[in-house]
Protein backbone atom coordinates (compact mmCIF):
# COMPACT_ATOMS: atom_id res chain seq x y z
CA UNK A 1 0.00 0.00 0.00
CA UNK A 2 1.52 3.57 -1.17
CA UNK A 3 1.72 6.70 0.74
CA UNK A 4 -0.91 7.93 -0.82
CA UNK A 5 -3.20 5.20 0.22
CA UNK A 6 -2.43 5.40 3.94
CA UNK A 7 -2.79 9.17 3.32
CA UNK A 8 -5.20 11.52 1.42
CA UNK A 9 -4.27 14.55 2.83
CA UNK A 10 -0.55 14.39 1.17
CA UNK A 11 -0.83 16.84 -1.28
CA UNK A 12 1.86 19.02 -3.70
CA UNK A 13 0.70 22.02 -3.52
CA UNK A 14 0.78 21.52 0.53
CA UNK A 15 4.06 20.13 0.27
CA UNK A 16 5.67 22.67 -1.48
CA UNK A 17 3.87 25.59 0.64
CA UNK A 18 5.57 24.14 3.61
CA UNK A 19 9.20 24.13 1.85
CA UNK A 20 8.89 28.13 0.90
CA UNK A 21 7.27 28.41 4.26
CA UNK A 22 10.34 27.07 6.02
CA UNK A 23 12.76 28.81 3.31
CA UNK A 24 11.83 32.58 4.21
CA UNK A 25 12.68 31.76 7.90
CA UNK A 26 16.84 33.19 8.75
CA UNK A 27 18.49 30.65 10.50
CA UNK A 28 22.04 30.47 10.06
CA UNK A 29 24.52 27.80 12.33
CA UNK A 30 23.76 28.62 16.09
CA UNK A 31 20.94 30.50 15.21
CA UNK A 32 18.22 28.44 14.78
CA UNK A 33 15.48 28.91 17.33
CA UNK A 34 13.01 30.42 14.90
CA UNK A 35 13.23 28.04 12.79
CA UNK A 36 12.89 25.77 15.27
CA UNK A 37 9.91 27.12 16.93
CA UNK A 38 7.93 27.43 13.05
CA UNK A 39 8.63 23.29 12.92
CA UNK A 40 7.46 23.08 16.78
CA UNK A 41 4.31 24.83 16.05
CA UNK A 42 3.23 22.48 12.60
CA UNK A 43 4.38 19.80 14.92
CA UNK A 44 1.59 20.93 17.52
CA UNK A 45 -0.79 21.86 14.90
CA UNK A 46 -0.83 18.17 13.47
CA UNK A 47 -1.32 16.87 17.53
CA UNK A 48 2.13 16.40 18.88
CA UNK A 49 2.10 16.68 22.40
CA UNK A 50 4.12 19.20 23.74
CA UNK A 51 5.68 16.54 26.20
CA UNK A 52 7.56 14.48 22.82
CA UNK A 53 9.29 17.69 21.87
CA UNK A 54 12.57 17.92 23.61
CA UNK A 55 15.94 19.71 23.02
CA UNK A 56 19.34 18.15 24.02
CA UNK A 57 21.79 20.62 25.15
CA UNK A 58 23.96 20.23 21.81
CA UNK A 59 24.85 24.36 21.96
CA UNK A 60 26.48 24.26 25.82
CA UNK A 61 29.03 21.89 24.79
CA UNK A 62 29.50 23.35 21.05
CA UNK A 63 32.62 25.20 20.76
CA UNK A 64 30.89 27.81 19.17
CA UNK A 65 27.54 28.30 21.45
CA UNK A 66 24.08 28.56 20.11
CA UNK A 67 20.85 29.39 21.09
CA UNK A 68 19.49 26.10 21.03
CA UNK A 69 20.27 22.27 20.97
CA UNK A 70 18.98 20.06 18.53
CA UNK A 71 15.08 18.88 18.46
CA UNK A 72 14.27 15.66 19.10
CA UNK A 73 10.39 14.57 18.49
CA UNK A 74 9.73 10.82 19.65
CA UNK A 75 6.13 9.35 18.50
CA UNK A 76 4.60 5.83 19.48
CA UNK A 77 4.25 3.43 17.00
CA UNK A 78 0.76 2.38 16.35
CA UNK A 79 2.25 -0.56 15.22
CA UNK A 80 5.31 -3.43 15.96
CA UNK A 81 8.49 -2.80 14.07
CA UNK A 82 12.03 -1.54 15.10
CA UNK A 83 12.08 2.41 15.84
CA UNK A 84 13.10 4.48 13.16
CA UNK A 85 14.97 7.63 13.13
CA UNK A 86 14.47 10.76 10.40
CA UNK A 87 16.71 13.61 10.77
CA UNK A 88 17.56 16.96 8.83
CA UNK A 89 19.69 20.01 10.00
CA UNK A 90 18.22 23.04 10.67
CA UNK A 91 21.10 25.42 10.17
CA UNK A 92 22.02 27.12 6.89
CA UNK A 93 25.20 28.88 5.41
CA UNK A 94 25.09 32.66 6.20
CA UNK A 95 24.36 33.55 2.57
CA UNK A 96 21.39 32.07 2.98
CA UNK A 97 19.54 35.07 5.29
CA UNK A 98 17.26 37.06 4.16
CA UNK A 99 16.43 34.84 0.96
CA UNK A 100 12.92 35.29 -0.63
CA UNK A 101 11.85 31.71 -2.12
CA UNK A 102 9.73 31.92 -5.07
CA UNK A 103 9.14 29.05 -8.06
CA UNK A 104 10.68 29.75 -11.70
CA UNK A 105 8.95 27.41 -14.10
CA UNK A 106 10.15 23.61 -12.18
CA UNK A 107 12.21 25.13 -9.63
CA UNK A 108 12.18 27.14 -6.10
CA UNK A 109 15.12 29.92 -6.59
CA UNK A 110 15.62 32.69 -4.29
CA UNK A 111 14.14 36.27 -5.61
CA UNK A 112 17.16 38.00 -3.81
CA UNK A 113 20.27 37.73 -6.29
CA UNK A 114 22.47 38.55 -3.90
CA UNK A 115 21.36 35.10 -1.41
CA UNK A 116 21.54 31.66 -1.49
CA UNK A 117 18.00 29.72 -1.33
CA UNK A 118 18.97 27.65 1.97
CA UNK A 119 17.24 24.67 0.15
CA UNK A 120 20.28 23.42 2.10
CA UNK A 121 18.77 22.43 4.07
CA UNK A 122 15.48 23.49 4.63
CA UNK A 123 14.01 21.16 1.75
CA UNK A 124 15.46 18.28 4.30
CA UNK A 125 13.70 19.56 7.17
CA UNK A 126 10.57 20.09 5.43
CA UNK A 127 10.86 16.41 3.84
CA UNK A 128 10.68 14.70 7.50
CA UNK A 129 8.10 17.58 9.10
CA UNK A 130 5.78 16.60 6.11
CA UNK A 131 6.22 13.14 6.77
CA UNK A 132 5.81 13.40 10.56
CA UNK A 133 2.35 15.70 9.59
CA UNK A 134 0.78 13.68 7.05
CA UNK A 135 0.90 10.56 9.19
CA UNK A 136 -0.67 12.04 12.27
CA UNK A 137 -2.97 13.63 10.41
CA UNK A 138 -4.10 10.52 8.24
CA UNK A 139 -3.83 8.76 11.61
CA UNK A 140 -1.93 6.00 9.66
CA UNK A 141 -0.27 2.94 11.72
CA UNK A 142 3.31 3.70 11.77
CA UNK A 143 6.11 1.94 13.58
CA UNK A 144 7.62 3.86 16.97
CA UNK A 145 9.32 6.95 15.31
CA UNK A 146 11.98 9.56 16.17
CA UNK A 147 12.39 12.81 14.02
CA UNK A 148 15.69 14.87 15.00
CA UNK A 149 16.59 18.67 13.42
CA UNK A 150 19.78 18.93 13.98
CA UNK A 151 21.89 22.15 14.92
CA UNK A 152 25.23 23.72 13.59
CA UNK A 153 26.06 21.18 10.61
CA UNK A 154 27.50 24.10 8.27
CA UNK A 155 29.71 24.66 11.03
CA UNK A 156 31.50 21.17 11.73
CA UNK A 157 28.87 18.86 11.98
CA UNK A 158 28.57 20.00 16.12
CA UNK A 159 24.78 19.70 16.59
CA UNK A 160 25.19 15.95 15.72
CA UNK A 161 28.83 15.20 17.68
CA UNK A 162 27.47 16.96 20.28
CA UNK A 163 23.84 14.93 20.12
CA UNK A 164 22.49 13.34 23.26
CA UNK A 165 22.02 9.97 21.84
CA UNK A 166 19.86 8.64 25.07
CA UNK A 167 17.10 10.74 23.99
CA UNK A 168 16.90 8.69 20.57
CA UNK A 169 14.64 6.02 22.30
CA UNK A 170 17.46 3.37 20.72
CA UNK A 171 15.96 3.43 16.70
CA UNK A 172 17.35 0.67 14.45
CA UNK A 173 16.71 1.83 11.01
CA UNK A 174 18.26 5.60 10.73
CA UNK A 175 17.78 8.16 7.81
CA UNK A 176 19.09 11.76 7.10
CA UNK A 177 18.12 14.19 4.24
CA UNK A 178 20.66 16.46 2.30
CA UNK A 179 22.01 17.47 -0.37
CA UNK A 180 21.81 15.63 -3.73
CA UNK A 181 19.34 13.39 -5.62
CA UNK A 182 16.78 11.84 -3.71
CA UNK A 183 17.27 8.68 -5.69
CA UNK A 184 20.95 7.84 -4.42
CA UNK A 185 21.83 6.72 -0.52
CA UNK A 186 25.18 8.38 0.57
CA UNK A 187 26.35 5.20 2.50
CA UNK A 188 30.20 6.80 3.40
CA UNK A 189 31.82 9.83 3.79
CA UNK A 190 35.58 10.76 4.35
CA UNK A 191 37.04 11.99 7.90
CA UNK A 192 38.17 15.75 8.39
CA UNK A 193 41.22 16.69 10.92
CA UNK A 194 41.13 20.73 11.37
CA UNK A 195 44.79 22.34 11.49
CA UNK A 196 45.77 25.25 13.37
CA UNK A 197 48.90 27.04 12.63
CA UNK A 198 50.57 30.11 14.48
CA UNK A 199 54.16 31.54 13.22
CA UNK A 200 55.85 33.91 15.38
CA UNK A 201 58.60 35.80 13.35
CA UNK A 202 60.01 38.86 14.82
CA UNK A 203 59.10 42.64 14.27
CA UNK A 204 61.08 45.28 13.15
CA UNK A 205 60.90 48.58 10.83
CA UNK A 206 60.08 47.12 7.29
CA UNK A 207 62.65 50.49 6.39
CA UNK A 208 65.11 50.82 8.41
CA UNK A 209 65.58 47.65 9.94
CA UNK A 210 64.74 44.97 7.81
CA UNK A 211 67.76 42.74 8.77
CA UNK A 212 66.51 42.73 12.41
CA UNK A 213 62.92 40.86 11.54
CA UNK A 214 61.88 37.56 10.85
CA UNK A 215 59.26 37.56 8.69
CA UNK A 216 56.19 35.46 9.78
CA UNK A 217 54.95 35.94 5.86
CA UNK A 218 58.23 34.73 4.36
CA UNK A 219 57.82 31.61 6.46
CA UNK A 220 54.41 30.85 5.71
CA UNK A 221 55.39 31.56 2.05
CA UNK A 222 57.93 28.64 1.75
CA UNK A 223 55.98 26.51 3.75
CA UNK A 224 53.21 26.44 1.60
CA UNK A 225 55.49 25.89 -1.32
CA UNK A 226 57.08 23.22 0.12
CA UNK A 227 53.68 21.62 0.37
CA UNK A 228 52.61 22.59 -3.25
CA UNK A 229 55.58 21.39 -5.19
CA UNK A 230 56.21 18.41 -2.82
CA UNK A 231 52.06 16.73 -3.80
CA UNK A 232 50.67 17.53 0.12
CA UNK A 233 48.56 20.56 -0.53
CA UNK A 234 45.02 20.07 -2.62
CA UNK A 235 44.41 16.98 -3.95
CA UNK A 236 47.27 14.42 -2.34
CA UNK A 237 47.59 11.29 -3.87
CA UNK A 238 50.38 9.28 -2.26
CA UNK A 239 50.87 5.68 -3.46
CA UNK A 240 47.47 4.07 -3.48
CA UNK A 241 46.57 6.20 -0.68
CA UNK A 242 44.92 9.12 -1.01
CA UNK A 243 42.98 12.64 0.53
CA UNK A 244 43.16 16.32 -0.15
CA UNK A 245 44.25 19.05 2.14
CA UNK A 246 43.57 22.74 2.16
CA UNK A 247 44.91 26.21 3.84
CA UNK A 248 41.36 28.01 4.00
CA UNK A 249 42.59 30.98 5.67
CA UNK A 250 45.86 33.41 6.89
CA UNK A 251 45.27 35.97 9.35
CA UNK A 252 47.98 38.53 10.25
CA UNK A 253 49.94 41.79 9.55
CA UNK A 254 48.62 45.09 10.09
CA UNK A 255 51.25 47.73 8.04
CA UNK A 256 53.55 48.12 5.29
CA UNK A 257 56.44 49.24 7.47
CA UNK A 258 56.28 46.63 9.92
CA UNK A 259 58.28 43.20 9.04
CA UNK A 260 54.88 40.78 9.95
CA UNK A 261 55.50 39.01 13.07
CA UNK A 262 52.92 36.78 13.29
CA UNK A 263 50.41 34.97 11.18
CA UNK A 264 47.36 32.62 12.10
CA UNK A 265 46.48 29.57 9.29
CA UNK A 266 43.62 27.59 9.40
CA UNK A 267 44.00 24.07 7.45
CA UNK A 268 41.92 20.87 6.73
CA UNK A 269 42.81 17.73 5.70
CA UNK A 270 40.33 15.03 4.44
CA UNK A 271 40.69 11.01 3.47
CA UNK A 272 38.95 8.03 4.03
CA UNK A 273 41.37 6.54 6.02
CA UNK A 274 42.67 8.02 9.01
CA UNK A 275 46.31 7.15 8.92
CA UNK A 276 46.62 8.80 5.75
CA UNK A 277 45.12 12.10 7.61
CA UNK A 278 47.74 11.61 9.85
CA UNK A 279 50.75 11.25 7.32
CA UNK A 280 49.40 14.45 5.61
CA UNK A 281 49.50 16.18 8.95
CA UNK A 282 52.76 15.69 9.86
CA UNK A 283 53.66 16.83 6.24
CA UNK A 284 52.38 20.01 6.89
CA UNK A 285 54.07 20.46 10.27
CA UNK A 286 57.40 19.60 8.70
CA UNK A 287 57.05 21.92 5.95
CA UNK A 288 56.03 25.18 8.54
CA UNK A 289 58.57 23.98 11.40
CA UNK A 290 61.39 23.34 8.52
CA UNK A 291 60.61 26.62 6.96
CA UNK A 292 60.73 28.66 10.19
CA UNK A 293 64.12 27.26 10.95
CA UNK A 294 65.58 28.57 7.45
CA UNK A 295 64.13 32.07 7.82
CA UNK A 296 66.83 34.21 10.08
CA UNK A 297 67.48 37.55 11.01
CA UNK A 298 70.97 39.35 11.01
CA UNK A 299 71.16 38.25 14.73
CA UNK A 300 71.05 34.39 13.73
CA UNK A 301 67.29 34.27 15.48
CA UNK A 302 64.40 32.41 13.58
CA UNK A 303 60.55 31.97 14.32
CA UNK A 304 58.63 29.57 15.86
CA UNK A 305 55.93 27.21 15.30
CA UNK A 306 52.74 26.43 17.09
CA UNK A 307 50.99 23.37 15.63
CA UNK A 308 47.46 21.81 16.60
CA UNK A 309 44.79 19.78 15.28
CA UNK A 310 41.68 18.31 16.23
CA UNK A 311 39.42 15.93 14.41
CA UNK A 312 35.87 17.15 13.19
CA UNK A 313 34.70 14.13 12.19
CA UNK A 314 36.02 10.85 11.34
CA UNK A 315 34.98 8.80 8.07
CA UNK A 316 32.48 5.80 7.59
CA UNK A 317 31.05 3.00 5.06
CA UNK A 318 28.29 1.33 5.66
CA UNK A 319 27.60 -2.27 4.16
CA UNK A 320 25.18 -2.48 1.44
CA UNK A 321 23.38 -4.85 3.42
CA UNK A 322 22.76 -3.06 6.66
CA UNK A 323 19.08 -3.05 7.28
CA UNK A 324 19.04 0.97 6.94
CA UNK A 325 20.20 0.83 3.31
CA UNK A 326 18.36 -1.72 1.88
CA UNK A 327 14.88 -0.38 3.49
CA UNK A 328 15.92 2.62 1.99
CA UNK A 329 16.91 1.35 -1.56
CA UNK A 330 13.15 -0.38 -1.28
CA UNK A 331 11.66 2.90 -0.84
CA UNK A 332 12.97 4.90 -3.60
CA UNK A 333 12.61 1.83 -5.85
CA UNK A 334 8.73 1.85 -4.54
CA UNK A 335 8.42 5.70 -5.83
CA UNK A 336 9.42 4.40 -9.47
CA UNK A 337 13.35 5.31 -8.92
CA UNK A 338 16.78 3.69 -9.89
CA UNK A 339 18.13 3.62 -6.19
CA UNK A 340 21.91 3.81 -6.27
CA UNK A 341 24.36 4.17 -3.56
CA UNK A 342 27.38 6.41 -3.42
CA UNK A 343 30.50 7.31 -1.51
CA UNK A 344 31.33 10.74 -0.92
CA UNK A 345 34.33 13.18 -0.09
CA UNK A 346 32.59 15.57 2.33
CA UNK A 347 31.24 15.59 5.21
CA UNK A 348 27.40 14.63 7.28
CA UNK A 349 25.67 14.42 10.25
CA UNK A 350 25.24 10.90 9.50
CA UNK A 351 29.21 10.31 10.04
CA UNK A 352 28.90 11.38 13.87
CA UNK A 353 25.56 9.62 14.21
CA UNK A 354 27.15 6.35 12.83
CA UNK A 355 29.99 7.03 15.33
CA UNK A 356 27.38 7.11 17.94
CA UNK A 357 26.42 3.55 17.06
CA UNK A 358 23.21 4.43 14.68
CA UNK A 359 24.43 3.60 10.99
CA UNK A 360 22.44 6.33 8.79
CA UNK A 361 21.77 6.49 5.28
CA UNK A 362 21.75 10.54 3.78
CA UNK A 363 18.93 10.96 0.89
CA UNK A 364 18.92 13.86 -1.49
CA UNK A 365 16.20 16.33 -1.53
CA UNK A 366 17.30 17.73 -5.31
CA UNK A 367 18.92 20.92 -4.41
CA UNK A 368 21.75 21.98 -6.64
CA UNK A 369 24.42 24.81 -6.39
CA UNK A 370 24.28 24.64 -2.28
CA UNK A 371 26.20 27.45 -0.51
CA UNK A 372 25.99 29.90 -3.67
CA UNK A 373 23.67 32.67 -5.08
CA UNK A 374 22.98 30.17 -8.21
CA UNK A 375 21.37 27.24 -5.69
CA UNK A 376 18.02 26.04 -6.88
CA UNK A 377 15.23 23.16 -5.22
CA UNK A 378 13.96 20.76 -8.33
CA UNK A 379 10.59 20.88 -7.27
CA UNK A 380 9.89 17.11 -8.84
CA UNK A 381 13.02 15.85 -7.02
CA UNK A 382 11.55 17.90 -3.76
CA UNK A 383 8.45 15.87 -4.10
CA UNK A 384 9.85 12.74 -4.52
CA UNK A 385 12.05 12.42 -1.44
CA UNK A 386 9.06 13.53 0.44
CA UNK A 387 7.67 10.43 -0.83
CA UNK A 388 10.20 8.21 -0.40
CA UNK A 389 10.17 9.80 3.56
CA UNK A 390 6.91 8.82 3.66
CA UNK A 391 7.45 5.35 2.70
CA UNK A 392 10.23 4.92 5.22
CA UNK A 393 8.07 6.56 7.79
CA UNK A 394 5.19 4.36 7.38
CA UNK A 395 6.68 1.09 7.52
Amino acid sequence: MSPEDHNPDFDDKGTIKLVMELLAVPGRSGEEQAIADVVIEHLRVAGVPAKAITFDQAHRKSRRGGQIGNLIVKIPGTTRGPRRLLMAHLDTVPLCVGARPVIRGGEIVSQDPATALGGDNRAGCAIILNAAIALLQADAPHPPLTFVWMVQEEVGLLGARHLTASKLGKPQLCFNWDGGAPNVAVIGATGDDHLDIEIEGLASHAGAHPEDGVSAAVIAGLAIADLQQNGWHGKVVKGKQQGTSNIGSIIGGEATNVVTDRLTLTAEVRSHRAQFRKRIIKAFEKAFRDAARSVTNAQGASGKIRFSTYDKYESFRIPKSDPSVCTAMEAIEAVGLPALTRVIDGGLDANWMTAHGFPTVTLGCGQAGIHTVNESLNIADYLNACRIALRLALG
